[in-house]
């Protein structure tokens, strides 16, 4: 009997160190399994937080362009106006101009009567009065008024000795003469006038052959 309670004393001595390990131990392995749990849920916080943030980069990238295509719309509305006002200005230009063309001719038109007076007293004015003073400050009206004409963009249209232009000659009188070529021009009857090109008035002629 003392033998056996001797045994068993030492066994229970040899285990006791044993015990006292496995305490020691025990915390550590909690330690280490909380340890990893945490890590596992701070990984898993961390990818949440990385796509809750792509979201919001998502959805701030979804507004960013939709913010920029409103703004190329507006751009190009506005390219769009800018054209239509340089093509209306441009062709509110050319009207104007083509009514100031319109208008000018017509008040030549209008002056060319007087200007044919002129010509008509000129010629008529007899020899011996024609070194008179009267005569000659006539004459030199009648110059100033062509001067100002042709500074204006009037020209007389030429016709004796031209070949007859229907665009520019009207023929009132035909005649057979072997001093003028073939439709050539014999006589002016009423001189014709231009506008900047334009036929203000069509020169009255006589086209021979």
């Amino acid at each position: 009997m003392n033998q056996d309670n001797k045994n068993e004393e030492k066994n229970s001595c040899q285990q006791e160190p044993e015990t006292a390990e496995d305490a020691v131990k025990a915390p550590e392995t909690e330690n280490e399994e909380h340890m990893e749990n945490q890590a596992a849920q701070d990984a898993g916080n961390g990818e949440g937080a990385e796509e809750t943030a792509g979201d919001h980069t998502s959805q701030s990238g979804s507004k960013k362009d939709s913010k920029d295509v409103q703004i190329e719309e507006l751009q190009d509305r506005l390219k769009r106006q800018m054209a239509e006002f340089d093509n209306f200005r441009k062709r509110t230009e050319k009207e104007k101009a083509s009514m100031y063309e319109i208008g000018a001719r017509d008040i030549i038109e209008k002056i060319l009567p007087v200007l044919d007076n002129f010509e008509r007293g000129l010629a008529a004015v007899p020899e011996d009065v024609k070194g008179s003073s009267f005569a000659e400050g006539v004459e030199m009206i009648y110059k100033q008024f062509v001067k100002t004409l042709e500074d204006a963009g009037v020209e007389a249209i030429e016709a004796v000795g031209q070949q007859f232009d229907p665009n520019i000659h009207n023929a009132v009188m035909h005649i057979d003469d072997e001093n003028f070529g073939e439709n050539e021009i014999s006589q002016e009857l009423l001189k014709g006038y231009k506008y900047r090109g334009t036929v203000v008035r069509h020169s009255m002629v006589q086209v021979a052959n």
